[in-house]
């Protein structure tokens, strides 16, 4: 019984922290680009990390554009120092290019980059947590 008892606690532990959500979770507004921005969801993707556009927006106010449920960006995952992220992908709406991609979360902002050059050069967005 005491066998039992420990090995349902210990998988209860495992199965909490493996089901927790990741700090970047939740809506973010993205940096204007072009002369709009976005709500994206960031959210686990399998074992990776994207952000999928749930809402956009430019000078008159919010519209209906063809990227909503569109991915913002994928394949991100965390790395060892907390707060970092990296080995993903952006999508730049405005010019339709892929790019690869890092982030680095601190409170209620996420400081996005896409990248060419393996990381060399970079163009940097800071996006801030929708409340």
């Amino acid at each position: 019984m005491k066998k039992f008892v420990l090995m349902t606690a210990l998988a209860l532990g495992f199965s909490t922290s493996a089901f927790a959500a990741d700090p970047v979770e939740g809506t973010w507004k993205t940096q204007v680009d072009d002369g709009a921005f976005a709500f994206v969801e960031m959210a686990q993707c399998g074992t990776a990390l994207c952000a999928v556009i749930t809402r956009t927006f430019n000078d008159d106010g919010e519209y209906k554009s063809p990227n909503i449920g569109k991915n913002l960006v994928w394949d991100m995952h965390p790395k060892s120092n907390p707060g970092k992220y990296g080995s993903g992908k952006i999508w730049q709406p405005s010019t339709d290019k892929i790019f690869m991609s890092k982030m680095t979360l601190k409170g209620n902002v996420l400081k996005v980059a896409g990248c060419v050059a393996g990381g060399l050069i970079c163009k940097k967005q800071t996006w801030t947590r929708v409340q």
